[in-house]
Order: C-alpha cells, then structure tokens, then sequence
C-alpha cells in the first residue's frame, strides 16, 4: 500500500500566497507523475498541476502563471507554490501519484487538504 499525506493548507486573504506539500510513502520503486487537482463545492475535481518524474510539467488554464509545481524525487514529495490567491481558488486541495509498486502501477489520492480564500 501507498499513503499519501497533504499539509500546507488554511485560511488566506485574496493576494496571498500558500504552499502545499505531499509526501509518499510505502510500496514505492518508483513515482511517475505526481499532481494536484481541486474540487470546490458542487464542482468537479480539476486538475491544478502535474509533474512527471523528467519534470515535465502541465497547469490547469486558470492557472495562469499564479501556481509553481515542484517535486523530490528523492524523497517522493510534491509541492504547489500558490501565489495571487483568489476566492474562485477555494476548494480542497488533493494529491495524486501515479505510482510503479513492482509488480503493479497504481493511481493513489491523498485525503485532501483544505484551502480558503477570503475576499
């Protein structure tokens, strides 16, 4: 098995800045992409960011230059720098790993993190 934990999350004003972080851990030989996407209430989960293993990155259209993805590939980490926040950015914040156990390759999800964008 595979956990994924999320932390960074909160309360923010309009403007301000919030920096996710992911950590993987258990039956990992090795992370080929790893993500954030979003889901706000009555909203489908979106993606936000992706990254793969080479550092290939893709951002949601919304993103508009606001967001950085990053990860550790040594530490099977991820990380979104949020920047510019706006209250449409409220939503929960979820992690995604596109893991390789061995034997199997597995998609995993955190259990989200929350963030909050006041105007």
């Amino acid at each position: 098995q595979v956990q994924l934990v999320e932390s960074g999350g909160g309360l923010v004003q309009a403007g301000g800045s919030l920096r996710l972080s992911c950590a993987a851990s258990g039956s990992i030989v090795s992370i080929h992409v790893m993500g954030w996407y979003r889901q706000a209430p009555g909203k489908q989960r979106e993606l936000v960011a992706s990254i793969s293993s080479g550092g290939t990155t893709n951002y949601g259209d919304f993103v508009k230059g606001r967001f950085t993805i990053s990860r550790d590939n040594a530490n099977n980490a991820v990380y979104l720098q949020m920047n510019s926040l706006e209250p449409a950015d409220t939503a929960v914040y979820y992690c995604n790993a596109d893991v390789n156990m061995g034997w199997v390759f597995r998609t995993y999800w955190g259990q989200g993190t929350q963030v909050t964008v006041s105007s």
